[in-house]
């Protein structure tokens, strides 16, 4: 394999072929000998992958070298150092690890050429995209052994990468057999490589062909009697093998094959056709070739004579209504040949289906170049960024047609084309539906609840992408669009995030190769927002909000056209060789689909507006309800719900009766139990046993149950007949949500602690009777913890449409795949492989994640917040306490000046978010979740870097011991300033804020 082609030095070859004759020399006495059997046709051919099936990496090695300022011939020099028994031999037998090659490797180098080699930089290069792109000769050639009932195999000498896969770039579906040196423990030329290769195929050495672009391997292959092609140029390779098989391995025509035995059609009926349609006698027998591509509607190259057309014809059999028009496709290339858009140039459309079958058009065949891999490989980063502006170019020249002048005015209805074309691809899905696809259920019940408000009318295309264009063989250019059959008028948009597609998809889809795990900026490819920029700017038109939505109805319209593909070839319709595997494929685009359906909910979520814009004026003014105590209540002027409401509370002294007991019995639970458990809670929190329930914690739980301290949090409006929780409002459970704040441990023991509190809300509201079984009742009894897991090492996971974890839906089951860290409820990292979790478990449903978010968008998103002002309390009493027992400078702290405002400054900053909160949770009682969406992101943007000023001041006048485990200081820090982004970044929150004010308040 692969580096082996390096190896073309007569030094080398002399090393090889030593090796070679020890290997000879020295077979077990015995062991099975291979014999000539012969004669006979060959039935296997045996292919060498670097250099004859990949590009040589000697020229990589030249360039690299050259790049690098590393003197010419190092990297051979290194690779044949020690010989069998050096370290590249080594490798390719995986005889040792990658990190021990590559140290050994550049020891070597460095040595050889007197100056340090960045031999790392050498092996990405060697195993990167640019160099493991396979010849297309090779694929052609493969392909056309393989249509004639012979065996292929790859035979290479290859190595494990730092993943554990072995390098093996190719499509190992072209191989019957495949060979690799690391997995054998055995290299080329080691005769025994070979044999295991022939005994796999169950073939003679003499039935056998193999091609090699080293002496030494091919002198090894041809002693056992295989014959032998030394590939020094391609071409010449190719038609050595031609000659020894007896066939053509090269179409005359790229992209075509021989005809499907299903995809026939009468040679003599087209030929009588097409002589009256010329008006000639030609000479010579009709040549008839199907293009390999293509799913829907078959496409032939016909010669006759000096003539070359392409015939497109409509599937035959029973089809679904309104499809495979070829009709509309004569129609529309017609039109736009005239108004400047590179088309092939019509000839004939003929309806009568007793020719060849069924109704058919012809065109003039354009010779080009077709781009099927959208990674354009082979190509220089300049000429991929010209070639996808073009596209886009031509895009926007179909997309700017004026219809009237082109008299197509009446080719599709006007308005509506998404909202038509949804249903109109559910009712196709429906009509080709074999089993129930979870995701296409969802989008079917999705789509039409998020149309597009506003939509322009043009020609689409319907199918525009990379390999329906025809490139000028030497230039930038494209010189025709194929497959109009999708074509109509409608939502230019449409056309463009379908021309995306590919941007989403995996390199390795069997369908069409995508980008989604390329490196554009590499390649010199656009992203997808990047090339839609570039589509708004040539049109001159601002980019669209809802481009997930046009990109999750294109993924949905492939899904419904591969089941349609799918559901033909079970009776052997389809035109494509690969249709069968489209089943499987129609749910992984539907999961696609359903991937961007989600991020655009995620959009329009954000952007949703709280409730009506809050411009009334608020009032407060204080009530004297007892001497000596202060409540404030706020009212509004226009708001008969809040009037009726009860008032804002603002100190502990206003609460009801019931709550104040509540409240003075928490106040003196924290005194009696909690603070002074603080010292042994914090040593278990850092002993060995922190991963397990604290005894003392546990202790303390069952006290605070006893004395009806339990489940405080769970608000009225959710448990209404206060069957789980203490029956508390919002902004009364803000009052002592503040002083289980004081403590790190408080929550916890109170069953108050997230994040908890939020699932079991969430539970409460949404859950089954068994879900609420198995897993509420352990949740409110504290006999079971939960978590949330949110955040990835590898995305930034603030921005949640950014998660890279999946889930997919297989055999009753939802399986879960990804990487999680910082898992709120333990923080720890734990990585998901292939979990399977019961469908039962969903709560809600699928697809209503979002109706759970807004039902939860309240209570639990401010309790942080809540206890972040006690939090701030505490810090700010042991700082007073402080400052009156030490002196500095020769006076008590508590006489300097910078002391004094901090204390003055902390002091206020308190009040003002206690205010906001106390506020939030008002408007939550009183008007709901919702509309409090303002004053909930205010107070989570406010409280947390308040707190962090606050204990950042107490730790100032504490010093040293600020930082100690002595004191709560450092932990209270360490967790204000954590939620400034578990509990989302303060830019979410600030940017929230910004663009609600600018909504709503004039």
């Amino acid at each position: 394999m692969c580096l082996r082609r390096l190896l073309q030095s007569s030094q080398l070859q002399r090393a090889w072929r030593a090796a070679f004759l020890k290997h000879v020399q020295g077979r077990r006495p015995g062991a099975r000998r291979w014999t000539h059997s012969g004669g006979g046709p060959y039935r296997a051919v045996i292919f060498d992958m670097g250099g004859v099936l990949l590009p040589s990496p000697g020229s990589v090695a030249t360039e690299w070298e050259v790049q690098n300022h590393i003197p010419s011939g190092t990297i051979v020099k290194a690779l044949i150092s020690g010989g069998e028994n050096g370290p590249w031999m080594k490798f390719m037998r995986a005889e040792i690890t990658t990190e021990d090659f590559l140290q050994e490797f550049g020891r070597l180098c460095s040595e050889i050429s007197k100056t340090s080699v960045p031999v790392d930089s050498f092996f990405s290069l060697l195993t990167s995209e640019r160099v493991t792109k396979q010849f297309p000769v090779m694929t052609e050639a493969i392909t056309q052994i393989r249509a004639k009932g012979l065996q292929t195999a790859v035979l290479s000498n290859n190595f494990y990468l730092p993943n554990g896969k072995s390098f093996l770039p190719l499509d190992r579906k072209q191989f019957d057999v495949v060979v690799e040196s690391c997995l054998e423990g055995v290299c080329k030329p080691d005769p025994r490589i070979y044999k295991l290769c022939l005994e796999r195929l169950g073939r003679q050495p003499s039935e056998s062909i193999f091609l090699d672009d080293l002496g030494p391997n091919l002198k090894a292959a041809a002693s056992l009697g295989i014959h032998t092609i030394k590939v020094h140029d391609l071409e010449t390779a190719v038609k050595e093998l031609e000659t020894l098989l007896g066939f053509p391995l090269r179409m005359a025509v790229p992209n075509t094959r021989p005809v499907r035995k299903t995809m026939e059609i009468p040679k003599d009926a087209l030929e009588k056709y097409l002589k009256d349609l010329l008006g000639t006698q030609p000479t010579g027998p009709l040549e008839l070739l199907q293009f390999d591509h293509g799913q829907s509607n078959p496409t032939y190259y016909v010669k006759l004579a000096n003539h070359q057309l392409v015939l497109r014809k409509k599937p035959p059999g029973t089809l679904l209504p309104s499809a495979h028009a070829v009709e509309r496709e004569f129609r529309i290339m017609k039109a736009l040949a005239n108004a400047g858009v590179p088309v092939p140039k019509v000839l004939d459309l003929c309806e009568d289906s007793s020719v060849i079958g069924t109704p058919f058009y012809l065109m003039e065949y354009c010779p080009g170049l077709i781009y099927k891999d959208p990674s354009l490989p082979g190509l220089e980063p300049s000429q991929r960024r010209a070639i996808y502006t073009a596209m886009n170019r031509v895009l926007c020249k179909i997309h700017s047609v004026d219809l009237k002048a082109a008299g197509l005015e009446d080719y599709g209805k006007h308005g509506d084309y998404v909202a038509r074309q949804v249903q109109t691809w559910i009712k196709q899905y429906r009509a080709s539906e074999t089993s129930t696809i979870p995701a296409m259920e969802r989008l079917i019940e999705w789509l039409p609840l998020h149309l597009p408000r506003q939509q322009r009318t043009t020609v689409v295309h319907g199918d525009f992408r990379l390999d329906n264009l025809l490139f000028h063989p030497e230039t930038a250019e494209v010189v025709a669009v194929l497959d109009w059959e999708l074509s109509t008028l409608g939502d230019p948009l449409a056309d463009v995030a379908y021309n995306c597609l590919a941007h989403y998809l995996p390199s390795g889809f069997p369908i069409q190769p995508g980008l989604s795990d390329c490196d554009l900026t590499e390649l010199g490819i656009p992203t997808a927002e990047d090339y839609f920029r570039m589509y708004c700017l040539h049109m001159g038109i601002p980019p669209t909000e809802n481009w997930n939505f046009y990109v999750a109805f294109s993924f949905f319209r492939i899904a419904a056209i591969l089941q349609g593909v799918y559901k033909r070839s079970l009776t052997g319709q389809a035109s494509s060789a690969t249709a069968k595997q489209t089943g499987k494929l129609t749910e992984f685009m539907s999961n696609l689909a359903w991937d961007f359906a989600i991020k655009e909910g995620f959009r329009v979520f954000k952007e949703m507006p709280a409730t009506k814009p809050l411009t009334r004026s608020l009032h407060t003014w204080c009530l004297l309800r007892t001497p000596g105590t202060r409540s404030y209540v706020t009212s509004t002027d226009s708001s008969p719900a809040y009037a009726s409401k009860e008032a804002l509370i603002f100190s502990p002294e206003g609460l009801p009766p019931r709550v104040r007991e509540l409240y003075q019995r928490l106040k003196e639970f924290m005194e009696r139990h909690v603070y002074p458990a603080e010292p042994e809670l914090q040593r278990h929190q850092t002993s060995a046993e922190r991963w397990t329930p604290s005894p003392l914690v546990e202790d303390l739980k069952e006290k605070a149950k006893a004395e009806g301290l339990w489940n405080l949090f769970l608000p009225l409006e959710t448990d209404p007949e206060k069957k789980y929780g203490a029956g508390l409002t919002n902004m009364e459970y803000a009052h002592l949500c503040e002083v289980m704040g004081t403590s790190l441990y408080a929550p916890e023991i109170f069953n108050c602690s997230a994040p908890d509190t939020g699932n079991m809300e969430l539970l409460v509201r949404y859950g089954t009777e068994e879900q609420k079984a198995r897993w509420l009742i352990p949740l409110l009894e504290g006999k079971a913890r939960s978590c949330f897991a949110m955040t990835e090492p590898q995305v930034a996971s603030s921005d949640a449409t950014n998660i890279e974890s999946s889930i997919r839906e297989e055999d009753g089951f939802y399986v879960i795949s990804g990487h999680k860290w910082w898992i709120t409820g333990g923080h720890g990292e734990v990585l998901f492989e292939q979990v399977r979790v019961p469908k039962e478990n969903m709560v809600l449903g699928p697809g209503r994640g979002f109706e759970i978010a807004q039902g939860r968008l309240g209570p639990g998103r401010i309790h942080h917040c809540m206890r972040l002002i006690g939090c701030s309390e505490r810090a700010l009493a042991l700082m007073k306490a402080r400052v009156k027992s030490r002196v500095a400078f020769g006076k008590p702290l508590v006489e300097q000046g910078t002391v004094l405002a901090d204390i003055a400054l902390s002091r206020v900053e308190i009040e003002q978010a206690r205010l906001l909160v106390l506020k939030a949770a008002h408007i939550m009682d009183v008007a709901g979740n919702k509309a409090a969406a303002l004053d909930i992101a205010m107070i989570k943007m406010v409280a947390p870097s308040m707190a962090s000023r606050v204990i950042d001041r107490a730790i100032q006048v504490f010093g040293a011991a600020g930082l100690s485990s002595n004191y709560p200081l450092a932990q209270f820090f360490t967790g204000a300033r954590a939620l400034r982004f578990a509990d989302g970044p303060d830019e979410v929150h600030r940017a929230a804020v910004a663009k609600m004010e600018l909504k709503h308040r004039s």
